[in-house]
């Protein structure tokens, strides 16, 4: 299964600048997203603790941390990979040693993965949080 957090933290903290005079709560949220406002909370969470966003215990409503026009993809990509180390690409850990494919697979698959994933992190540090949201607002 694909995971969407960094899809939906996108778009929690879209959201949160095209609505920012809006206290929104995870429920609002949540129905945005078409999710439960349990997972809107964990990404809120990731997003607070990487300091995109700032809460209050208790009270409904978040707001970014800095401007949109500082906020990279990759920062919002990194806040919601598990302790910011999940990789794009994931190798299978246990190939069959009896196997010459099986018992080098995974040093021939670490470069191209490695490289692929620095291509999408550099991708990903190139956009921002406004241009995302600019083209939302473009649509709305």
């Amino acid at each position: 299964m694909t995971n969407n957090r960094f899809a939906v933290a996108v778009h929690i903290l879209s959201l949160l600048e095209l609505m920012k005079d809006t206290r929104l709560t995870s429920e609002y949220i949540a129905g945005s997203v078409n999710t439960n406002a349990v997972v809107i909370r964990r990404i809120m969470g990731m997003l607070s603790k990487a300091g995109l966003v700032l809460t209050s215990p208790g009270v409904a409503g978040a707001s970014l941390s800095r401007p949109v026009d500082q906020i990279t993809l990759l920062d919002i990509y990194r806040a919601v990979q598990n302790d910011g180390h999940e990789e794009l690409f994931a190798i299978h850990d246990k190939p069959n040693p009896d196997c010459s494919v099986g018992r080098n697979i995974q040093s021939s698959l670490e470069h191209a993965f490695s490289e692929a994933q620095q291509a999408l992190e550099d991708k990903l540090a190139a956009l921002t949080l406004k241009q995302i949201t600019t083209d939302l607002a473009s649509k709305m």
